[in-house]
């Protein structure tokens, strides 16, 4: 099963408070409607971080600072295996301009369960609403 390598965002309104977090909604393919961290795949010589500063400059149009990594989600899709590298990151400039995807919501610790999160995604939200603050 081909190994597809992507990095994901966790946005937070702050590295320290994380009260809230910011989730966009797939506006394309199989999976559309459903919400996930934005970010996208590591292309060749690029580190993590640096994909994913692309990557959201790409995809929202926003710098962010990348901070610590929360964890790795391994998944298998159907057709691929899923390899995510997850981050928690800060917006340093820019809006949150979406180009790609549908919807965009600022999710707290307890609204994060009222939005169907891709498979993948799903499974590491427990670890983030462990570390964020109320």
């Amino acid at each position: 099963m081909k190994t597809v390598k992507v990095v994901a965002a966790v946005i937070c309104d702050s590295f320290v408070e994380k009260k809230k977090i910011f989730a966009t909604a797939r506006g394309y393919g199989d999976y559309k409607g459903q919400w996930e961290f934005p970010g996208g795949k590591v292309e060749a010589g690029e580190t993590p971080q640096d994909a994913l500063r692309r990557e959201i400059r790409e995809e929202l149009e926003t710098d962010i600072r990348v901070g610590d990594l929360i964890g790795t989600i391994e998944y298998n899709y159907p057709t691929f295996h899923l390899s995510m590298d997850c981050f928690w990151c800060e917006v340093v400039k820019g809006h949150l301009e979406l180009k790609e995807a549908e919807a965009a919501r600022w999710l707290t610790k307890e609204t994060l369960g009222e939005v169907q999160w891709l498979p993948a995604d799903l499974t590491i939200i427990g670890q983030i609403r462990e570390a964020m603050h109320t």
